[in-house]
């Protein structure tokens, strides 16, 4: 496989961005009903906002799949349909899995008595993480005319107006009156615009050191730019709070996403060095193998612990109690492991077996950039008269010796 490491990289860090962020944020309070009601620690800690712009990765997931989109693309030797229905296949069919299987549980537990509250939570956590189904198939199935577009165009004329129409929304947000109903064009347009940039990278316009710091120092000074004008801090919804930077996306997230992919393309020469190492390499490939089935699962789990734990009648702090100070966060980071290792279990389980050889498409969850060809042996034994014909092992990587062995005579 010729890979992207770096970018491999980035998308394990994407997604441990978003399952940590969201761990971190999502308190399961334990009532004296027995029932979970959900509670932000940013409603009672605003000083931690900042944090979210490091576990707000969601940028970084959409800058990966554009580019693992447009390499699988460009190596797949079928049509285009054959290609866009292999890549939503290896993106619904985990959803489904767990569609039945959260429909499964949750019919257990109510029939074991679990409170509405609970029911209620594990149902709304369980599938608030599926939004991202949508733009990501859309912009999956146009992957071949964005790419022509950027060609053509650039990434900043292709860019520019979907800035420009997330700007208008979030102006529109702020001018109607309150509760107004706003189309959510948003959630499409303010994503295309990392996805736009993992398209241009893949086709080698991001190199170089000049163009991530073109995108690091551009983003930085639209996101104070935006702090400036009064929007809000966290990258993630507060409860609460009458503005949310995330539902929908506002410029502010399309900055920091921005900023994310600047920042990363600057970090490639770090991130291949460090993936020279043996774990940080096991773990990164892991991660990417598995990354749909993470993401989709890592809320379930968070909502099965708190609530198998809460049947034992302890109120464990981290777990069960309210997040109103610091040493509820520090709680929580002590749970973190057993999350981890849930979460590692659950995804093996779902995992399916090694297949014997990839074809077109790519899988949605790896970087897929590019199918492995088949090795070009040619050998006496199997055709010719053996007194006219050599041995000639051709790599495909290398066009020099593919050259020098087919101006061998025969």
């Amino acid at each position: 496989m010729n890979r992207d490491r770096a970018v491999d990289a980035l998308r394990a860090y994407a997604i441990g961005g978003v399952v940590l962020g969201h761990w971190l944020v999502t308190g399961l309070v334990l009532s004296g009903d027995g029932g979970l009601h959900q509670a932000s620690p940013l409603t009672a800690l605003p000083d931690l906002a900042p944090l979210t712009w490091v576990l707000q990765t969601l940028g970084l997931f959409f800058f990966t799949a554009g580019f693992g989109s447009t390499r699988s693309l460009a190596r797949y030797r079928g049509g285009a349909g054959g290609w866009v229905a292999g890549r939503l296949r290896r993106l619904l069919l985990p959803t489904v899995a767990l569609l039945g299987v959260g429909a499964a549980v949750l019919l257990a537990a109510t029939v074991f008595g679990t409170s509405d509250d609970t029911l209620a939570v594990a149902l709304r956590l369980a599938v608030s993480p599926l939004w991202f189904l949508l733009p990501l198939v859309i912009l999956v199935a146009v992957t071949g005319p964005l790419r022509a577009a950027v060609r053509r165009w650039g990434v900043a004329r292709c860019g520019t107006p979907a800035v420009a129409l997330v700007a208008v929304a979030d102006l529109a947000v702020r001018l109607l009156p309150a509760g107004t109903d706003l189309p959510p064009v948003t959630v499409l347009v303010a994503w295309s615009v990392p996805y736009l940039l993992g398209v241009a990278h893949a086709d080698g316009r991001l190199d170089g050191r000049r163009a991530g710091g073109a995108l690091a120092a551009g983003g930085a000074v639209a996101l104070a730019a935006l702090l400036a004008l009064g929007y809000p801090v966290s990258a993630v919804g507060v409860p609460g709070a009458g503005v949310s930077n995330l539902n929908p996306p506002s410029l502010l997230v399309v900055a920091l996403a921005v900023t994310q992919v600047g920042l990363g393309l600057l970090a490639r020469p770090a991130l291949h060095r460090l993936l020279t190492r043996p774990l940080p390499a096991r773990a990164v490939t892991a991660v990417n193998r598995s990354a749909v089935r993470i993401y989709l699962w890592h809320q379930p789990v968070l909502v099965a612990v708190t609530a198998l734990t809460a049947r034992s009648g302890l109120t464990l702090p981290g777990l069960h109690t309210t997040p109103d100070d610091l040493g509820w966060v520090l709680a929580r980071c002590c749970w973190l492991p057993l999350l981890a290792a849930v979460l590692v279990t659950v995804v093996r389980i779902g995992q399916p077996g090694p297949r014997r050889r990839p074809r077109g498409g790519g899988v949605a969850d790896r970087s897929a950039e590019c199918v492995p060809s088949t090795p070009q042996v040619y050998d006496h034994r199997r055709s010719g008269r053996p007194d006219l014909q050599e041995v000639i092992a051709v790599r495909d990587s290398d066009p020099p010796s593919r050259g020098r062995a087919d101006g061998q005579s025969r």
